[in-house]
């Protein structure tokens, strides 16, 4: 048969792969297959502009008809893949048909986890993942008068925002100590929930839900600890996790993802994988799991090159950001264990927090300051650390470091 490449998924991943193969210079067939009915688009803004009424829909679509069709790019919607066989090099799609393959690429994303509850599948209980999420969750937001988010992280806090802007009340339920715990320092988590509060939303930390209430659909939130919310609707934000069952069953490696390595490639030949269903596995044997439109496109870019024969490892600082109200929250993180913090204040809810772990600078969160956040990749990706003293001289020129 001739060269013919499938890629199972049609998300920022799937499409970077397709996109870069072409751009590698690949003549053969490109197939894209994605399980949504929906073309190619962003997710991010599901969450904040779009869901707050900031954007239309339209706006989301990464790629018009027209460029798959200048590409030679077989885009199929609504096409679920139910197997895959390494040895034969096939795809089995859900109604039956079987498409052979000289090169695959996993690009399947990951799915927001559902809580095992009591009452979790009640009308009015959701998740947000794709577009079909984010509109069920808009057209309740119009109706309702109360939303508890359960889960204070990037999209919990982002839904109650948008809940805000639409004069809906809000509660945040979140289990941990903090706010965004996992990804942010303690100052950028305190930052927030005042934000938060600032616009009228409900914190409780450290608590754990025991169950959902209602009969025709959700009507309440009950707690461990014997407490409770009257709740219209209810949106679970507590992760996600990867779509890597079907590279699993074909016999791939897998730890929670698709175990891939700094190319991109997955533990069988020309098969690679790429986005949200990856795990990154170090040489020293820790894994890396990115959820970001970066880790998408750029393994993307890798996993093509790998597909044409060459390596194009991904080793850029991986960042990341969050829109809540008028906030922009940048992060870009070349490392952990942070032991001294340094503020770099330049107005009213505008500053940067360069983290440091000894003398190495290892992360760098910014608020309202995305000059500075794409000041500090760059330090990053140098390899580059200002001094502590430079950093909290406001009027020092940063800048001068990369000269």
């Amino acid at each position: 048969m001739s060269e013919r490449i499938i890629i199972i998924g049609a998300g920022q991943a799937g499409l970077q792969i397709a996109e870069s193969l072409r751009a590698e210079a690949f003549a053969g067939e490109i197939l894209l297959l994605g399980e949504e009915g929906v073309a190619p688009y962003q997710r991010p803004p599901l969450s904040k502009a779009w869901l707050a009424g900031e954007t239309a829909t339209e706006k989301l679509t990464l790629r018009g008809a027209e460029f798959f069709g200048a590409k030679s790019i077989d885009l199929r919607l609504g096409a679920p893949v139910a197997a895959v066989d390494l040895t034969a090099r096939s795809v089995t799609l859900a109604d039956g048909e079987t498409l052979d393959w000289t090169g695959l690429a996993f690009a399947t994303g990951a799915s927001a986890r559902r809580p095992k509850l009591d009452g979790a599948d009640l009308p009015g209980v959701c998740v947000l993942r794709g577009l079909r999420d984010a509109r069920e969750i808009s057209a309740r937001l119009a109706a309702v008068g109360r939303i508890v988010v359960v889960g204070g992280g990037f999209i919990g806090l982002e839904v109650a925002a948008a809940a805000r802007k639409k004069g809906v009340e809000a509660i945040v339920v979140e289990a941990q100590d903090r706010l965004m715990a996992r990804a942010v320092t303690p100052k950028i988590s305190e930052f927030f929930a005042e934000l938060h509060r600032a616009r009228g939303v409900e914190i409780h930390f450290g608590a754990q839900v025991a169950g959902l209430e209602g009969s025709d659909a959700v009507r309440a939130v009950a707690l461990a600890d014997g407490g409770g919310f009257h709740a219209d609707l209810v949106v679970f934000g507590i992760g996600a996790s990867a779509n890597d069952a079907t590279a699993a069953a074909a016999g791939l490696a897998c730890d929670r993802g698709i175990i891939v390595d700094s190319c991109a490639r997955a533990s069988a030949q020309n098969v690679v994988a790429a986005g949200d269903c990856t795990v990154f596995k170090r040489p020293d044997g820790s894994a890396v799991r990115l959820e970001s439109v970066q880790n998408a496109v750029e393994q993307g870019k890798a996993a093509a090159a790998a597909l044409m024969g060459r390596e194009k490892p991904f080793v850029a600082t991986p960042w990341f950001w969050s829109d809540q109200y008028d906030v922009k929250l940048q992060m870009a993180v070349g490392g952990e264990g942070c032991d001294l913090q340094v503020a770099r204040p330049s107005g009213e809810n505008a500053f940067s927090l360069f983290n440091y772990r000894g003398e190495k600078l290892i992360s760098v969160e910014s608020v309202n300051r995305p000059g500075e956040h794409l000041l500090a990749r760059r330090l990053l990706d140098a390899g580059l650390s200002p001094s502590p003293e430079l950093v909290g001289d406001a009027a020092a020129d940063l800048k001068s470091l990369l000269r």
